[in-house]
């Protein structure tokens, strides 16, 4: 099947970069753990439109996170995703009934306040673990998953702190955002979002991230973690603070 003169509303230049960074992307968060969802959805709400920037992320990332899922099944712990379920299930109806209603400009801020907290707020308690901390932990990430698309790192910090594996935290995390972008199709489909004009970009992308995945599953425990943690949070951080300007230029407060 041929492809279309244009992969979606986007610029062609912008639709081969994201397809490019969704590959990078992947390899960072197969490698690390964490850390590519946030930087794809930072990057893509500097060039898309804030009504498409949540959906279109999502099922990208459901197609990264669930080939990577597939890829390290036998590290998943289920009994860590068994308690995520539930509580995931009920934030994705909590999103539905109110779901997107930040204006343009408040979406940005919101983006951008979240993930600064995630890189530099305080640590989770350990009392947060458990069933019940867990379920907890899926209903409120996945509202906010609705809300601002970039709850990997909350995600991430609640698994990490069950302890196992390296390769068992990235199969369980995995495992639970795909769960989370999942409910991102209905949440987004009932809303009447349409998927069609951005599918083949979609799919481009998800293809280029199962590339990436693969990759960063070699680079598994082979990378030093410290120099690139502190590289990819000033990073995220100088990102963030750019999305402020962004958001605040689209709610008139700067010029």
């Amino acid at each position: 099947m041929p492809l279309p003169d244009s992969l979606s509303p986007l610029d062609g230049g912008v639709e081969l970069l994201l397809i490019l960074l969704s590959t990078l992307t992947s390899m960072i968060s197969a490698s690390m753990g964490v850390g590519g969802g946030t930087l794809l959805i930072m990057t893509m709400a500097q060039v898309m439109p804030g009504a498409a920037l949540i959906p279109v992320h999502g099922m990208v990332q459901l197609g990264s996170n669930g080939g990577r899922a597939l890829m390290t099944l036998r590290h998943l712990a289920w009994p860590i995703l068994a308690a995520f379920v539930p509580g995931a299930l009920v934030g994705a109806l909590a999103a539905s009934w109110m779901l997107v209603r930040l204006p343009t400009g408040l979406l940005e801020l919101t983006i951008a306040g979240f993930v600064l907290f995630t890189l530099w707020g305080p640590g989770l308690p350990k009392r947060s673990l458990g069933q019940v901390g867990t379920a907890v932990a899926g209903g409120i990430t996945t509202f906010l998953s609705s809300l601002v698309g970039a709850s990997g790192p909350m995600v991430a910090a609640f698994i990490k702190q069950h302890g196992g594996s390296r390769q068992s935290t990235v199969a369980t995390f995995a495992a639970c955002m795909t769960l989370q972008h999942l409910t991102k199709a209905f949440v987004f489909g009932a809303a009447g979002f349409v998927f069609r004009d951005w599918l083949w970009l979609i799919a481009l992308m998800i293809a280029s991230g199962v590339v990436g995945t693969w990759l960063g599953l070699r680079l598994l425990g082979r990378l030093s973690e410290r120099r690139f943690d502190g590289l990819f949070r000033w990073g995220l951080t100088l990102l963030a603070l750019r999305l402020i300007w962004l958001g605040l230029q689209r709610l008139g407060v700067i010029g």
